[in-house]
Parts: structure tokens; sequence; C-alpha cells
């Protein structure tokens, strides 16, 4: 299967215009399109539960381009690594994506930094939880800055990533039923 058939299966929220543009220009791994396809579908659920609070279509574009630099590091499709990050945040860049926009490249796995805005802390637990992974500490920095509550927030947050990981499975087998390369 290729990228087109990734970025064109039904099931999963399809991909801004801009991103899938990159994506093809760029000839992305199908595996790749895949992964950008289910972890900006979970970010489109997650914001919508989020609702106003957030820069919508940046958290948006972010979930959708996070992992970008991994056409340029394509072992870390299959394997652990975080070169990608900033390869991602500078092949966005060269593409023209403004720095509001690229910044998730290189931000979505540091979510513990000081300085990491509400939007990039939504973009990187939709980025854990399409596989099921849960991170109680970062859980805990979207809860306090979503406000409210603290208690009540967390317990909301917390049921709304339950609900949303119990569609794992169906993600995990859309991305591996991708191959790695073009």
């Amino acid at each position: 299967m290729n990228l087109r058939h990734a970025l064109d299966a039904p099931g999963f929220a399809p991909l801004p215009t801009r991103v899938r543009t990159l994506l093809e220009t760029l000839a992305a791994p199908p595996r790749l399109g895949a992964h950008l396809r289910v972890v900006h579908d979970v970010a489109v659920t997650l914001t919508g539960w989020v609702g106003p609070r957030a820069d919508l279509p940046a958290v948006l574009f972010g979930a959708a381009t996070h992992d970008i630099g991994k056409i340029l590091h394509p072992e870390e499709l299959s394997g652990p690594g975080s070169a990608h990050e900033l390869a991602g945040y500078s092949l966005l860049r060269s593409q023209g994506v403004e720095e509001s926009l690229a910044r998730f490249a290189r931000t979505h796995g540091s979510w513990n930094a000081a300085d990491v805005t509400f939007e990039d802390l939504l973009v990187t637990p939709a980025d854990k939880v399409w596989k099921g992974k849960r991170l109680p500490q970062l859980e805990q920095r979207v809860a306090e800055r979503l406000g409210g509550p603290p208690w009540e927030t967390f317990l909301a947050l917390d049921d709304e990533l339950e609900r949303i990981t119990s569609g794992a499975d169906a993600r995990l087998a859309f991305q591996a039923a991708y191959p790695t390369s073009g």
C-alpha cells in the first residue's frame, strides 16, 4: 500500500490539505502518512473535547506534522530516536512553514520543558494515546492548563483519554498495514 492509500483510506479524519501536499511533495513513506493520520485523528477528538481554549488549527497542524522529520530519519519509523525532531522542524521551515506551526516537530518530545505552550501539550498526548500509552505527569500538566477544579478537571481528562485509548488496536493495525519505505 502506498502513501496515497494511507492518506485516503476511510476511518480517520483527513489531514489538512497543506499537510497532505507536503507529504506528497516530500515523498513521505506510507507508514509515516498512516502514523500522522492517526495522531491527527486523535487530536481532532481531543481538541473537540478541549474546545476553544487552545489554537485548534495549530494543534491539528502540529499533530499532522509532528514526525515529518522521519522522512529524513526513516530508521525512526520502526525504532527509537529523536533525530527526527529538529530535522522535522528544519524541513518544515525549508518548505515555507511558519515558525508557529513548524515548532511542533521539535517540541512534541519535550513536553516537560518549562516553555512549552498549551498547544504543544495537546499534540504530545495525541502522539501517545493513539497507541494506548498514558503518561500521568503529562496528563497532569494538561489538566493544570485546562483550568477549573484540579481534581475534577484531571478526572474528566482521564475519562476522555481512556475513551480515546480504547481505539488503539485499530489505529495500531492501520499504521502497521503500511510499509516504512515508498
